[in-house]
């Protein structure tokens, strides 16, 4: 028989471990982790050009780097968008939001220095952008892996595999936060070689800050199950040692 306060602790880390992963997904499916503030577009500027490079030209960093530092760009793991006049006949045209995936073949390609492919590969550049791409869907597989060890759980009526739940949130959490370490320090090394021009502003996006807030939730859940697993452990022991006695 379950003390109400294991029941609780579970059905609370059981709630947390969903809201974590909801934001987690997101986190992961928007574009918004960083976001760049750039003057007004002004009428016979390159922004036609730029726009048409980000969509139709081949992949290159340097490239839709410089697209997003002069159009408003937005940033993801999956995802980068600019913002561009609609018609650029149009006295006030009205802005759109083109977006652009990043492919498989894209996340795995390597990183050079400078950003462009006749400098040297930059290995730290290319493991911290394939690590923050790869983290979050390790992290969600194996909340998704403690999900299914809990309903196998409460199909046979054991408390023992609640410690193995608490350990794989614990670990999703760790990966969760390796994810958005990646994602800055990559992002800051990208800026020391390649640095916005003068009157870009750049800041943290509200997806960035979902996957931050995932981070405690996991984290706050594992310490509940593991709680409630060394708590009911301790405590069927010392029932155990009672009726032998």
């Amino acid at each position: 028989m379950v003390d109400n306060r294991y029941a609780t602790a579970l059905v609370i880390g059981s709630v947390l471990s969903l809201l974590a992963t909801v934001y987690l997904s997101v986190a992961v499916g928007t574009q918004h982790w960083y976001q760049y503030s750039s003057p007004p577009v002004r009428q016979g500027s390159n922004a036609s050009e730029l726009r048409e490079q980000f969509i139709n030209g081949d992949f290159d960093e340097k490239s839709y780097s410089d697209s997003l530092f002069q159009l408003n760009g937005t940033l993801g793991l999956w995802w980068r968008c600019i913002l561009v006049p609609g018609h650029f006949e149009e006295t006030d045209p009205k802005l759109e939001t083109q977006c652009m995936s990043f492919t498989l073949p894209q996340q795995f390609s390597p990183k050079y220095k400078y950003t462009n492919h006749i400098s040297e590969e930059d290995i730290l550049r290319t493991y911290l952008w394939r690590c923050q791409f790869l983290l979050p869907l390790v992290s969600l597989a194996l909340v998704f892996l403690s999900g299914l060890v809990g309903v196998c759980a409460c199909l046979c009526r054991s408390f023992t595999p609640t410690l193995v739940v608490g350990v794989l949130h614990l670990l999703a959490g760790l990966c969760t936060l390796g994810t958005v370490c990646c994602f800055l320090a990559g992002l800051d090394l990208l800026h020391q070689d390649s640095t916005p021009p003068e009157g870009v502003d750049g800041s943290l996006g509200w997806s960035l800050y979902l996957a931050l807030i995932a981070f405690p939730l996991q984290m706050m859940t594992a310490a509940l199950f593991l709680w409630a697993a060394r708590s009911h452990r301790k405590n069927y022991t010392r029932m155990t040692a009672y009726r032998v006695a």
